[in-house]
């Protein structure tokens, strides 16, 4: 499934592929300025219920 969300640092729009089913929290790079971001997924059955991104301080 892909998600779009707003990159923390250079507020671009960046597309992410998210698993079904499969919540948890990884670093990913943002696309365009390659800062490395938080994500947070959580899901309830194959309905994605929460989805959060944060920088990450470096």
């Amino acid at each position: 499934m892909n998600h779009n969300f707003t990159c923390p640092y250079c507020w671009e729009n960046v597309d992410v592929q998210l698993e079904f089913s499969v919540s948890e929290t990884y670093i990913q790079d943002c696309e365009v300025c390659c800062n490395p971001i938080e994500i947070q997924t959580e899901w309830s059955r194959d309905v994605l219920t929460y989805f959060n991104v944060n920088p990450i301080g470096q």
